[in-house]
């Protein structure tokens, strides 16, 4: 039971998506309903609801906030976390990310393949620091990890 059985993005103030970006933010959004992992640990003595959760992003205040709530809507866990660690790997993935769909329009599948690569060597690197970000707060698999990534980027996109 413990997973995120529904995820929503605050990007009300955010400039509208590129396709590029929207199609990111679509398939990652599918992929993580389809299959995560994610857990909020005892804390301080209190005890936690147990999923599965509902998820909401934004960013508030320059800072990436998670509000956690169980299938009742009930807070279950909100916390705040600094954007500077992502800073520089969101801007290195969108900018490869770049690189890659013009690569897909204009050339070959080597070519591609290795813009592929480097872009999955980004996104893993952001992945992993949102996992140390998140320690002590939630615990979530590598690939859960790697979906959030996805989605503070498409939010950190406008923000």
């Amino acid at each position: 039971m413990s997973y995120i059985s529904h995820i929503e993005l605050d990007d009300a103030n955010l400039p509208p998506p590129t396709p590029e970006i929207e199609q990111e933010r679509k398939v990652a959004m599918f992929d993580l309903i389809e299959e995560n992992s994610f857990a909020l640990p005892a804390r301080e003595g209190r005890e936690v609801p147990q999923g599965p959760y509902r998820v909401a992003l934004s960013i508030r205040e320059k800072r990436l906030v998670f509000d956690i709530r169980t299938e009742g809507d009930e807070p279950a866990a909100e916390f705040h976390l600094s954007l500077s660690p992502f800073r520089q790997v969101v801007k290195d993935y969108w900018a490869i990310c770049e690189s890659y769909f013009d690569a897909v329009k204009n050339m070959p599948p080597s070519q591609i393949e290795t813009i592929d690569m480097a872009r999955r060597g980004i996104h893993n690197e952001g992945a992993r620091i949102l996992e140390e970000r998140l320690e002590g707060k939630a615990s979530v698999d590598s690939d859960t990890a790697r979906r959030l990534f996805t989605l503070i980027c498409v939010l950190h996109f406008g923000g």
